[in-house]
């Protein structure tokens, strides 16, 4: 059985070619279903609209599934897993706000948008605002999503890199070339379809790793059991104090605005909403995408749970065995599948592919922002054709980029979780403003909203920073206590040589301060208020700017763009289909008619 050259300096396991045969057919079928969507033959010609929204019909299933799959990505892999060990099973919260988030998105804003029947929802932007706003979000979206997107490519190298010794840029290079090239060919239908895939391959990782693990440990009961002793069943936690890092209203305030930055508004999102052949279709593909997201969030968190109860007692971290907290899976998952060949290579294509549904989705997202809202008044007269190889020429560059921001982002100190959700929250939280001010407040003008933008941009960037200079201590931010004392004197083992069944004991309390206070304190702030607190700057700042300089009358706002309107204009609509029609005629020529012989007598 060959080995990796990682795995026996560490003498660690490492990847089989059992491993490598299930990590290769994941990337063959996803090529393979990709290929297919783009050599696929329709009814309709080819166009630039069945590039980016596949003809806008496909049906909920489908595109609810790469809904869940385009954000839950190797950050989940990951992230959670190791946020739920550090934290506790009260991490599952973020799933409630999900939920609030998907039933805003599906009765708040996906009706405003179907409606508009736009390609890219920054068009919203220019109907409502004018066309310079317009191009402020699509640089922001852009900006956002190449950072997200980089820090989602460098998540499964660094798998790949402490797993296997794979060179790092070589992790990089490969996972960013596979779904450009699948992406450039085959265009929104091969991203859904891959995804729809590419999820069910991400649900069976985590489900492998939980029924291992726990049979590993002595059984569900005794997993929770030392969970419970190590306070990680802890889901009575309302702390209301913003520097934790996760609490009960962390996850309600702060991560329902968070995921409703990118489900609400962001260009990857709703660009498939408009892919669906109906209104309707689209709130159903959220609530598909919502079931999704609770089995994805749920089984990525109980790995960790089970993680925890593996290594109670000798902390990987701690030990020294591992070097950063998103280490925490990949060494769990060489540890309790060393002697089972194949399912290791299945973990590796569970981040594997978590990375290419959000890179494709990302990379076609961003090809059809650049062309709607940048370049398509300037193309007016080329054709079809024409417009699709720009298109994929776009997509084929993003990839490049994403590519390069990947390779950036191992500069970062950030956890991959804690990065992507503060990238998005800096960038996206302020956009999330503009659109509440367009949509649900009708005197919001153009001053209002640049001025509330600039604001919370600025906000939001000052406290990305300086929570980076100055970081939390653990204890601020509730990182629950560890331990290695019995790493090297395990007074009961399995047949593995894994200390198990021993009675977790709670180490000393961390002695950092809790708190320097003032500014600070400010900058403990948890990441998911970030871009909450964006957002509301955005409203705040723009409502106050909108009503000095002379809010907009509401008559004056073209229909449609309001959401509050929009039942008022379905009804007009329908009196217009119900009411008889009046058809003018055409003016004739003044005939000179005798009146004797018009009306005879």
């Amino acid at each position: 059985m060959m080995e990796s050259a990682a795995a026996s300096d560490t003498g660690r396991p490492g990847f089989a070619i059992a491993d490598y045969a299930v990590f290769a057919a994941m990337l063959a079928i996803s090529l393979t279903v990709g290929l297919s969507q783009a050599l696929r033959k329709t009814s309709r010609p080819p166009s630039v609209d069945e590039f980016f929204t596949g003809g806008r019909s496909m049906a909920a299933v489908p595109v609810g599934l790469s809904l869940c799959a385009s954000f839950m990505s190797a950050v989940q892999v990951l992230g959670v897993p190791s946020e739920a060990y550090q934290y506790g099973l009260k991490f599952v919260y973020m799933c409630v706000g999900q939920s609030l988030n998907s039933l805003i998105t599906a009765f708040m804003f996906v009706p405003v948008f179907y409606r508009l029947k736009i390609s890219s929802s920054n068009q919203y932007l220019r109907l409502r605002f004018g066309r310079g706003m317009q191009l402020l979000g699509s640089l922001q979206f852009l900006v956002a999503t190449l950072l997200y997107t980089g820090i989602v490519i460098y998540a499964p190298a660094l798998i790949l890199n402490q797993a296997t010794g794979l060179n790092m840029w070589a992790s990089l290079f490969s996972t960013g070339l596979i779904c450009t090239f699948y992406t450039t060919i085959g265009g929104m239908k091969a991203v859904i379809w891959t995804d729809v895939f590419q999820i069910v391959v991400m649900l069976s990782g985590f489900i492998a790793i939980s029924i291992q693990g726990t049979i590993v440990v002595g059984g569900p009961a005794r997993v929770f059991e030392i969970a419970y002793n190590g306070s990680r069943l802890n889901f009575n936690d309302f702390d209301v104090d913003p520097r934790r890092r996760y609490t009960f209203w962390s996850f309600i305030v702060g991560g329902t605005l968070v995921w409703l930055s990118m489900y609400g508004v962001n260009q990857a999102q709703v660009q498939r909403y408009i892919s669906c052949r109906s209104e309707r279709e689209a709130q159903r593909a959220l609530l598909v995408n919502q079931l999704g997201l609770w089995l994805v969030v749920g089984s990525a968190a109980l790995c960790g749970i089970v993680m925890f109860a593996l290594y109670s007692n000798c902390d990987p971290l701690l030990a020294g065995h591992i070097s950063a907290p998103d280490e925490y899976m990949p060494y769990l998952v060489l540890d309790i599948f060393k002697d089972l060949p194949g399912f290791p290579g299945l973990f590796l294509a569970c981040a594997y592919s978590g990375t290419l549904s959000t890179v494709s989705t990302s990379i076609n997202a961003m090809a059809a922002v650049t062309m709607e809202d940048l370049l398509k008044s300037h193309l007016a007269s080329t054709s079809q054709r024409g417009l699709i190889l720009i298109s994929r020429a776009l997509s084929l560059v993003y990839g490049i980029a994403c590519m390069t921001v990947a390779a950036l982002s191992t500069l970062l100190d950030w956890g991959v979780l804690q990065g992507s959700f503060t990238v998005m929250g800096v960038v996206s939280g302020p956009l999330l403003g503009a659109f509440i001010l367009g949509m649900f407040i009708p005197a919001a003008n153009k001053p209002g909203v640049f001025a509330g933008m600039a604001a919370g941009f600025c906000l939001s960037v000052w406290l990305a920073i300086g929570s980076t200079l100055y970081p939390p201590t653990r204890q601020m931010m509730g990182v629950l206590p560890a331990s290695a004392e019995l790493c090297l004197s395990m007074n009961m083992t399995d047949n593995r040589g894994r200390t198990v069944g021993i009675d977790y004991i709670r180490p000393p309390l961390h002695l950092e301060p809790y708190g320097a206070g003032g500014v600070m304190d400010f900058y403990s702030m948890s990441y998911l208020y970030f871009g909450a607190l964006a957002t509301t700057v955005v409203v705040l700042v723009g409502l106050a700017v909108s009503y000095i300089t002379g809010p907009t009358k509401r008559n004056t706002i073209s229909p449609g763009l309001l959401f509050w309107d929009l039942e008022n204009k379905n009804i007009e609509a329908k009196l217009m289909l119900q009411a008889p029609q009046i058809v003018p005629l055409n003016p004739v020529a003044a005939v000179n008619v005798d009146e004797g012989e018009a009306f005879p007598k």
